[in-house]
């Protein structure tokens, strides 16, 4: 049997986590105060109880509201990179061994930085937050879909200018519905003739024609979140009886989806933990992992959502190590560098988990 302190000492990866969905509730209250900007509460019991709300009624409404709050707070070099920092404390904390962080640049601007101002704050947090505890990173810049082609394109290009120096992948976020990803085709056009890197937030609120457009039309190479990918399945009990021509191009490209439990309830996307397809995805050999996605708004961690996997969906310490390589397989850093961290790192604790537990 597994146990929480196995999960809580695995290595793991984590490649769906927002920057702006992770602070830490003591952090708001200070740079809010520092910044005589308001808070629904300055008590952190109160106030987290009121992030988490959303996530608790099932509301995507109430979930998206508080993410004014945390934008708010990060609107500074300062905050930017001190968000940044704490952000690769906590992960480190739980001994994720790489992370792939992912905000939205053209969300920090509203008190006079420009786009490269902000990402080199954030890759500045980063880096002090990589040398403090170890932990290798890329960052994912994202673009909304609500925006105007023209912006998302400026911040295409600058996920290439810093390709460089940490940024990873472009990935594009917001409301699916009556904003398709080939709405911004000159974006992702510019990303792959640069051979660079796409995820794309798809088949969340949406169903398989947002998929569908992320990878034949746009190119992305990972999907964020893609629940609805079950649309296009026959499914009986937890048996995959025949897939769709969509499903089974993903299966057979071996095309990663990221998925987030937790943050799929509480805003709806599924029903319920048990009614989440990550387990027909996994059990099927879909080339699925797990997320936080928003670790304050869902009151999660990647330790937390194992451990719902392996109550929920029966996985043993042999099927988390084998998701945990799922993802660090499909990390946007180069072969070599995953190879390495595979092998020299993931594997090599693994095994040593294994003989301490004495498990075969």
């Amino acid at each position: 049997m597994i146990t929480k302190d196995m999960i809580k000492r695995v290595p793991k990866v984590e490649l769906h986590d927002h920057l702006d969905g992770g602070l830490r509730i003591e952090t708001i209250i200070e740079l809010s105060e520092k910044d005589n900007l308001p808070l629904p509460s300055h008590d952190p019991v109160e106030l987290k109880n009121w992030f988490i709300r959303g996530c608790m009624q099932k509301s995507l409404a109430l979930y998206l509201e508080t993410f004014q709050y945390t934008i708010q707070v990060m609107q500074t070099k300062e905050n930017l990179e001190r968000v940044a920092f704490e952000a690769i404390e906590d992960l480190a904390k739980e001994n994720v061994v790489y992370a792939e962080l992912r905000f939205a640049p053209d969300l920090h601007t509203q008190r006079g930085l420009n786009l490269e101002e902000v990402v080199n704050a954030v890759l500045a947090g980063l880096d002090r937050g990589k040398a403090a505890t170890g932990l290798q990173y890329g960052l994912i810049l994202c673009a909304m879909r609500n925006e105007s082609p023209a912006r998302t394109l400026e911040i295409a290009e600058l996920a290439v200018a810093f390709s460089d120096r940490g940024v990873v992948a472009f990935d594009i976020a917001g409301d699916e519905y009556g904003h398709p990803p080939k709405k911004h085709l000159e974006a992702f056009q510019y990303i792959r003739n640069k051979n660079f890197n796409i995820t794309i937030h798809a088949g969340e609120a949406f169903g398989v024609e947002s998929i569908w457009q992320a990878i034949q039309i746009c190119g992305a190479h990972r999907i964020g979140h893609g629940v609805r990918l079950v649309e296009d399945m026959h499914i009986e009990g937890s048996s995959i009886l025949k897939l769709g021509s969509l499903s089974q191009f993903i299966l057979d490209r071996r095309m990663p989806m990221e998925m987030c439990l937790t943050s799929n309830v509480g805003t709806g996307a599924v029903e319920s933990y048990e009614k989440h397809p990550f387990a027909i995805f996994y059990k099927n050999n879909f080339r699925v992992f797990l997320c936080s996605d928003n670790r304050l708004m869902s009151d999660t961690n990647l330790t937390k959502e194992f451990t719902i996997a392996a109550e929920k969906y029966n996985l043993t310490l042999r099927d988390i190590e084998k998701i945990t390589i799922n993802a660090m397989k499909s990390a946007f850093i180069h072969h070599n560098a995953k190879i390495a961290i595979i092998y020299d790192v993931i594997k090599k604790q693994y095994a040593e988990l294994r003989k301490e537990y004495s498990i075969d």
